[in-house]
């Protein structure tokens, strides 16, 4: 992936952190290469599509900030189509190259008015707090570094603001030693459950997390193939290696593509109405009917509210994984369970159930509670958590679909329903069939 600055500034957080004692001709050769190509990450119109759908409803003209845009696929798409009538969107990147093709693009497709072109600083950007209704960075947050993204970008975004940014990131537990080679020297990479960790630390809700597919890969490798390919004989070393650095890349991806790959997260900061203002504490000797009666009134019958009895009594109960968000006047708002289970042998927790009282749903009680309630089984070194629920509530959490590990659940269910979050990526994933706990009755 090409750095999107111009790396005269700051490149300690580049995928080519050794760019930083190159010359400016091995820069001029290095984005020549790269100019006029369509992409200089990989993505697609389909992805950015598909994230933008990720971010739910949008202002009628939301205020867009695309950061590393390079020549502006994610920019034009964003100017045409996000919100009700399309964004105003500042594109921002330090090459001066890539701005000029947008600018020309733009005013192609008659979007001149919509985008503005801007040289800047992504790691020091001169806007308020507060600016924007939507920050977007495709295959660009590498330049700062992923959690100075996080941080910093995070104070820009509007009440409501949605941040969306991606990541290349090992998708194997162990990277072969060749894949190691190229990339602990140019820009380290984490886990899906890494980066998920510094999101959450971040303040961040998940409302989406998507891994790329290789077409994405293939739509930026492919042009960029064929542009080294009939490449000229390099005049001079920097050139030279500016050619000899793409086609590296490019062979790692052919040798090892399959051990990493580009994710998307899609987030918003949390905020009161998230769980910020709720008091949350784990369950008391003094809890047990009030959490009986939570239940019942949240689900409308005695079902889950007699499950967490039964399994208050098995040996799946552990204590201090039963939270509650307590209302103001002390009372049981919310409540959120985590119990033993098993995949194909190894341990595991089952979340469930998790319920608001009717009146509080969507206030954020929920939410806090499910929050403190991981915070808690990470905190005992717990690694896996399971839950069948919502596709569109749990991701929040960092929950992806669990058929992505190898786990399954042991009855019929959609794919997307079936859901895991790593909490330690330390420890293997299991693979198999979830045993639950016998109160569960499967």
């Amino acid at each position: 992936m090409t750095d999107h600055t111009d790396n005269t500034a700051d490149t300690s957080n580049s995928h080519t952190t050794d760019f930083g004692t190159q010359s400016s001709l091995f820069f001029e050769a290095f984005f020549a290469l790269h100019r006029g190509l369509p992409r200089q990450s990989p993505g697609s119109e389909a992805t950015t599509r598909h994230l933008l759908s990720l971010c739910g409803p949008l202002p009628e003209r939301p205020r867009a900030l695309d950061l590393g845009c390079g020549p502006g696929p994610s920019a034009l798409l964003l100017a045409a189509e996000a919100g009700g009538r399309g964004a105003d969107v500042i594109a921002v990147d330090l090459n001066d190259g890539f701005l000029d093709e947008l600018r020309a693009a733009a005013a192609a497709r008659g979007l001149a008015d919509r985008i503005r072109a801007v040289k800047a600083d992504m790691g020091d950007l001169p806007w308020p707090d507060g600016s924007f209704d939507l920050v977007w960075a495709e295959g660009s947050a590498y330049n700062i570094g992923f959690a100075t993204a996080l941080a910093r970008w995070k104070r820009l975004l509007a009440p409501g603001g949605t941040l969306v940014l991606s990541e290349c990131e090992w998708t194997v537990d162990e990277p072969s030693a060749g894949a190691r080679a190229f990339w602990d020297v140019h820009y380290p990479l984490h886990t899906t459950a890494q980066n998920l960790a510094s999101v959450q630390a971040a303040g961040y809700q998940v409302l989406g997390v998507h891994l790329q597919p290789d077409s994405d890969w293939a739509a930026y490798y492919g042009p960029l193939g064929e542009r080294v390919a009939g490449a000229p004989e390099p005049a001079g070393p920097e050139a030279a290696a500016a050619l000899g650095f793409v086609r590296e890349e490019i062979d790692v991806r052919e040798r090892y593509g399959h051990e990493y790959g580009y994710t998307a997260y899609v987030l918003r900061p949390v905020t009161a109405g998230d769980g910020g203002a709720w008091t949350v504490r784990p369950e008391a000797a003094g809890d047990a009917a009030a959490v009986h009666a939570l239940n019942s009134a949240a689900f409308g019958t005695p079902a889950e509210a007699d499950l967490v009895d039964a399994l208050r009594a098995d040996a799946a109960w552990l204590p201090g994984l039963s939270y509650v968000a307590e209302d103001p006047d002390g009372s049981v708002a919310a409540h959120a369970l985590l119990t033993r289970c098993e995949v194909d042998g190894a341990r595991a927790l089952a979340l469930a159930p998790v319920a608001a009282a009717p009146a509080l749903q969507r206030s954020g009680a929920g939410s806090a509670v499910v929050r403190a309630l991981l915070a808690a089984a990470a905190e005992r070194g717990e690694n896996l958590v399971l839950v069948l629920g919502h596709p569109e509530y749990y991701p929040r959490f960092g929950f992806v679909p669990a058929s992505r590990f190898g786990i399954k659940a042991p009855f019929e269910v959609p794919d997307e329903a079936m859901m895991a979050l790593v909490l330690d990526d330390s420890v293997p994933v299991p693979a198999g069939t979830i045993k639950y706990p016998s109160p569960f009755g499967v």
